[in-house]
């Protein structure tokens, strides 16, 4: 059993790099950027900073960040509630080989998978092709470079995190119980409903806590897949720092999103949802 003074040791190396290679870089990014801004006097630094997230590409670059963010967690949740709930019940070989399939994708690169997946949604690609030769579709449809891509390319990179945590709260769900609803005369979707399903919502709400946050600052598949009519607010970023070289602006929505993450990653912490990454038997 790992006690605190143990587990401290060891994560110790891990923050040393972390902060090397991430936090200072951030905290400089940070300082150059709002030194700039302030340049022009505490009242003239938060007025340019208030009409600047106001402005309306600001705006709707938000808008369809949350709109998307919500969308994916809610495909997430669709399609890796079924998975889960196998994972608890599947043998030893069906358990691994649907483990694989859940984690060997990220020893690919995230730009390799995206592409990948715009291979497979092109004009020309295997889906359409395969939709046209079986007389299901007249015409290609148009899966990519628009919010379809997006949604498809971000639930796709964003399943394991939803199945892994949501398997983690279902494993600790009694079977028993739902034999007990089931012997005292209930179905099984009324057992579903009022006894398994409530008892999963920790990790139901964890898991959507986390693939939400992820989808906040998601940059590289909807620059690849998106069109020009869905930036993401990490794109909005990206665009002002390397194109309008608009460094105060970049740090103004930088800190925002900074700020709305550390408000979500809290609330994940506070409804325990910590505990199905690091265990609950830390002493």
């Amino acid at each position: 059993m790992i006690t605190h003074r143990q587990m401290t040791g060891l994560l110790l190396p891990m923050l040393a790099l972390l902060s090397l290679v991430f936090v200072a870089p951030l905290l400089w990014f940070f300082f150059m950027s709002l030194g700039e801004l302030f340049q022009r006097g505490l009242g003239g630094g938060l007025a340019y900073a208030m009409k600047a997230i106001t402005s309306k590409a600001v705006v709707q670059s938000l808008i369809t960040t949350v709109r998307i963010s919500v969308v994916v967690t809610l495909l997430s949740l669709v399609l890796a509630y079924p998975i889960a709930n196998y994972l608890t019940r599947a043998g030893k070989l069906a358990f691994n080989l649907v483990i694989l399939a859940v984690i060997v994708p990220y020893f690919t690169s995230v730009i390799v998978r995206t592409y990948a997946w715009m291979v497979l949604l092109g004009s020309n690609g295997i889906i359409n092709q395969t939709l046209q030769s079986l007389g299901i579709t007249a015409n290609p449809l148009e899966l990519l470079y628009n919010e379809r891509g997006i949604l498809i390319g971000m639930t796709y990179v964003l399943l394991p995190y939803m199945v892994l945590t949501l398997y983690a709260a279902m494993k600790t769900i009694d079977p028993r119980l739902m034999q007990a609803a089931e012997g005292m005369g209930a179905s099984r979707l009324y057992s579903f409903v009022h006894v398994y399903f409530p008892l999963s919502l920790p990790g139901v709400v964890s898991g959507g806590l986390i693939v939400f946050i992820l989808s906040l600052g998601y940059f590289i598949t909807p620059a690849l897949m998106g069109g020009p009519g869905d930036v993401m607010i990490a794109m909005k970023i990206q665009h002002e720092v390397e194109i309008m070289l608009n460094w105060p602006l970049a740090a103004v929505l930088s800190l925002a999103l900074l700020a709305v993450t550390l408000l979500l990653f809290g609330l994940y912490i506070k409804l325990g949802g910590l505990k199905h990454l690091v265990g609950s038997d830390l002493k």
